[in-house]
């Protein structure tokens, strides 16, 4: 009779029976020594909002009410890509060549598709989307996802952020298919197909993509000819094939495709994020020299320029408009702001006093704005209101939108601001700083400080009576003081002051002193505003 042989390692390993511990372990039972609970990760749920545009082509070349028809130019010959609603009523549809649609239509516009055009619409728009997620990728060719699960609170519920989003776009001017879904690859397929559907649960997924047709997965098309010709035309029939034979046949990636839609793989995104500098281009399809046309343009780039600061709650004191030429380098007007600021109608003022001056060598073909450097928005200054207009036409002025225009009017050299700097003495206590320089300058801010704004380059002598100050004739009139001034004794324009706010006999407000080391004799020094 043969024994099965275990090996040592098996025997240690084995289960003993209830018998063997009785036999091993005579005695009562320890307390079994509880495990560590195993803790299962709550999965993230994700929201991944699609938007298609399927009409980005036109909508991104947009300009006017003409009718309008994009054309691309296909072996050799140009033809129609997409056409507007006014083009496609005069029987222009795609395909055809630009002659014969130009003969169908003479006043036709006719574009060249620009990818370099579609590309800065959907960073645009990726841009404007950063309000509603913190999560903005550029997925495809006129597509955008959004990841929104983080968003609904905030929003109030998804259908009022997805009406949110759906009434912005429109009036931006885009018509876009929406599609919402866990995987971002879901989202897309649904909105390319035009399903304006809301898949929140996974499982839900399989059922939904089924019935898809093959042309929403932008597959080459010579795979969809392949699938076609074995009678697969939809995701559902994909599915439905042999992984092995559907990897040899088409490879690995369309199957990690169909693997990601589904939510059983990964699928990562990029992420966009805006630049932290604004700058815009406008092409002009041809060259341009009416002023109010170019003034135009220039506002409509500002109001993008104020959107852009807007979502940071940011402003900045300087803007740089380019005017491009054909021939030639281009032109440049450089504006600037006493305080950051993002105003569109603030930047387009002062731009409307500085074109009236500035001479275009040639005629534009191109504008561009570029902001500077952004910093953090400081508090509204006390406003100068002029009576000079009638009530409806009266318009409300800060200080420091004072004193942009008159740097914009008669130069930035003409106009300075005052700066305080760190000395006791009152000549030198003071110093002239460019107006327009970065940072808040001294005058546009309170300073608790009993100085007077118009300080006399030299101390005018006083006459004295009794040892009072006289002025033009009259006794002045001692209001508080002294406040001394003794300081300089290391070079050779020390001081030893005390000085007094007096006023005289008209009420106006004088700074006097009277020194302490040579002849007490009286002097003016300043007038109070």
């Amino acid at each position: 009779m043969s024994r099965a042989w275990k090996s040592p390692v098996a025997i240690r390993a084995a289960t003993p029976t209830l018998a063997a511990k009785q036999q091993v372990l005579p005695f009562a039972e320890p307390a079994p020594v509880s495990q560590p609970a195993v803790v299962t990760p709550t999965p993230v749920r994700r929201l991944w909002f699609c938007i298609y545009l399927p009409d980005l082509p036109l909508e991104a070349c947009r300009r006017s009410d003409e009718a309008l028809a994009i054309v691309e130019e296909q072996h050799g010959v140009h033809r129609v890509l997409q056409a507007d609603s006014t083009a496609t009523a005069a029987g222009i549809l795609p395909g055809q060549s630009s002659n014969a649609a130009l003969a169908l239509l003479p006043t036709l516009i006719l574009e060249e598709r620009s990818r370099i055009r579609e590309q800065q619409t959907l960073e645009r728009l990726a841009t404007w989307l950063e309000r509603f997620s913190s999560f903005v990728s550029i997925a495809d060719k006129g597509v955008l996802l959004l990841e929104i699960a983080g968003s609904l609170r905030l929003f109030g519920g998804l259908p009022s952020l997805r009406q949110e989003i759906s009434q912005g776009l429109r009036a931006q001017g885009f018509s876009a298919a929406l599609a919402i879904a866990p995987t971002p690859l879901a989202a897309t397929w649904l909105a390319r197909a035009g399903r304006r559907v809301c898949i929140r649960a996974t499982e839900n997924l399989n059922s939904a993509l089924r019935k898809l047709p093959l042309t929403c997965l932008d597959w080459p098309a010579g795979q969809r000819a392949a699938l076609a010709g074995m009678g697969v035309t939809s995701v559902g029939d994909c599915l439905r094939l042999p992984r092995e034979g559907f990897t040899r046949r088409f490879g690995a990636e369309r199957l990690l495709e169909l693997d990601r839609a589904l939510g059983h793989l990964p699928d990562p995104r990029d992420s966009w994020r805006a630049p932290e500098r604004f700058c815009a281009d406008y092409e002009l399809t041809e060259e341009q020299t009416d002023r109010e046309l170019l003034l135009n343009i220039c506002r409509e780039l500002l109001q993008s320029h104020e959107q852009f600061l807007l979502m940071r709650q940011l402003g900045t004191q300087r803007v740089c408009f380019s005017f491009f030429h054909l021939k030639g380098v281009a032109t440049e007007l450089r504006l600037g702001a006493a305080l950051a600021d993002r105003s569109a109608a603030r930047w387009f003022d002062l731009l409307r006093i500085r074109f009236e001056q500035m001479r275009l060598p040639e005629p534009v073909i191109a504008v561009r704005l570029r902001s500077g450097l952004s910093q953090a928005l400081q508090a509204e200054t006390e406003r100068l209101c002029f009576h000079n207009k009638p009530e409806k036409q009266r318009r409300r002025y800060s200080i420091a939108q004072l004193a942009e225009r008159l740097v914009a009017r008669i130069g930035r050299q003409s106009v300075n601001a005052v700066t305080m700097v760190a000395e006791h003495r009152p000549e030198y206590a003071w110093r002239a700083q460019d107006l327009l320089s970065d940072g808040p300058s001294s005058t546009l801010s309170s300073h608790c400080i009993k100085r007077p704004l118009w300080m006399l380059a030299e101390p005018a002598l006083l006459s004295a009576d009794n040892g009072y100050p006289l002025h033009r004739g009259c006794r002045l009139t001692l209001l508080n003081g002294p406040e001394r001034l003794e300081t300089g004794w290391w070079d050779e324009h020390g001081i030893s002051r005390d000085y007094y706010t007096a006023v005289n006999g008209a009420g106006i407000r004088l700074w006097v002193f009277r020194n302490r080391q040579r002849t007490p004799d009286w002097y003016l020094h300043g007038i109070f505003g």
